[in-house]
This record gives C-alpha cells, sequence and structure tokens, in this order.
C-alpha cells in the first residue's frame, strides 16, 4: 500500500479556483447526487423546503446545483475555505438561478461555527483527502448532523502502487491538462484507505461498515445518527 503524501489542504488561487472547476466532474457529480438522493430516500430523509442540508467543502458549488436541479428541494449551505472557489460558486449559482436555494459559505470545516443538530443531511464529496487530520472533520460533520439525520461522504481511495495511481490518471484524466493530471495524481496519493475512514469513525460510534468501496476509485460513508 502507498503511504498518504499530504497535498495543500486548501485551493485558493484563482489559477487553481479556475482549474478546478474546468475540470470535468460532470459524470462523477451526478453519480454523487443520484446515489445521495437514493440513500435518503431508503432512509427517510426529508429534502422538502423545511429541511437543511450541509455540503462540507463544496468547491464551486456544482453539486449542490446538480441537487436542487434534480428535485431537492431542502435549503443548502454550501461551504468551503477557499475565497477564490466561492467566488466562482457564486457565480455558478447565479447563473443557475438557485441563489434562492443555495448560501455558499466561508468556513473551516474542522471547526465549524454551526450549532449541533441543525441539518437533516451532511453532504461531502472530495474534501477528505485534503485534510492533514480528516477525524476533524468527520467529527464537525457529525455533531451538526440531527439525530434521525443521514451523513453521505465520498472521497478518492488511495490505490496500492504507483502503477495504480497511473492507470487511473490516464483513465480518468487522460484528456485533461498536464496540470490537471497532476493535481489528480496528487489527490490519489493524499487519499484515505476504507480501513483508515473507518478507524476514524470508530470515535463517534459509526458503525465501520458504513464505508464500503463504491467504484475503482471512490469510498462512501453512508451512516444514519442514532
Amino acid at each position: 500500500m502507498l503511504p498518504r503524501v499530504l497535498e495543500p489542504e486548501v485551493m485558493d488561487t484563482a489559477e487553481e479556483a479556475l482549474d478546478y472547476d474546468r475540470m470535468d466532474h460532470g459524470t462523477v457529480n451526478l453519480r454523487f447526487v443520484a446515489d445521495f438522493l437514493a440513500a435518503a430516500k431508503s432512509h427517510g430523509i426529508p429534502l422538502d423546503s423545511g429541511s437543511r442540508l450541509f455540503d462540507a467543502g463544496t468547491g464551486t458549488a456544482r453539486i449542490p446545483i446538480v441537487l436542487v436541479q434534480a428535485g431537492c428541494a431542502a435549503q443548502i449551505v454550501a461551504a468551503d475555505a477557499a475565497a477564490e472557489m466561492l467566488i466562482l460558486a457564486r457565480e455558478n449559482i447565479h447563473r443557475a438561478g438557485l441563489a434562492s436555494h443555495i448560501s455558499p459559505v466561508q468556513r473551516d470545516c474542522k471547526a465549524l461555527p454551526e450549532a449541533a443538530e441543525t441539518f437533516d443531511a451532511v453532504i461531502s464529496n472530495s474534501i477528505i483527502h485534503h485534510i492533514p487530520a480528516p477525524g476533524l472533520v468527520f467529527a464537525e460533520c457529525w455533531r451538526i448532523l440531527q439525530t434521525g439525520g443521514l451523513l453521505f461522504v465520498r472521497d478518492l481511495l488511495r490505490p496500492d502502487t504507483e502503477d495504480d495511481v497511473e492507470q487511473l490518471v490516464r483513465l480518468y484524466a487522460g484528456t485533461e491538462s498536464a496540470r490537471q493530471q497532476q493535481l489528480f495524481r496528487q489527490s490519489l496519493h493524499a487519499a484515505l484507505t476504507v480501513e483508515e475512514v473507518a478507524g476514524l469513525l470508530e470515535p463517534l460510534g459509526v458503525r465501520g461498515d458504513s464505508v464500503q468501496p463504491t467504484s475503482d476509485r471512490h469510498w462512501t460513508v453512508c451512516a444514519r445518527k442514532a
């Protein structure tokens, strides 16, 4: 197994934000939204206009936008630590005509100001691999989640070998720029294993089998707060 190699926690230059927003995340985002909506339905989680949803590490808010377009009526707080990401997030939300549904906010998701038990669902896609101590993010997401609410977190799965890394880069970023390929390569090296994630969830009382590998490059946490 490759050792974890950290990458910068916050991508907060205009160039980094623009590079990230231009990468083709469409298929991954649609799959995330479809899987989350299916999980929410199966667990009886309300996503109507009276519900609140928190997106930790929203980036440029592509997933909240797709969520609303797919029928999610919940009020969404879209949080990111990077000011430059949020500039593009506001532009994307405004362009989609969804400013009344999605509220972008600057947050350090390791130490949130939101009150405990505030949200019906907390989601996150691809923030965990950026965080040196990701247990802090899991703890904060769990804290702000209401009893009975759903935690749905997905991120990259660290490959076993360098050859596996390069194969994934060729397969999923082969048509991207050299810089974007390098960003993906670094993210794979910074990712966690299923076993590492399960270990971080254990102190929260979240069952280890709540995290599962869900593609050749992703794991997913799906856990309802008892």
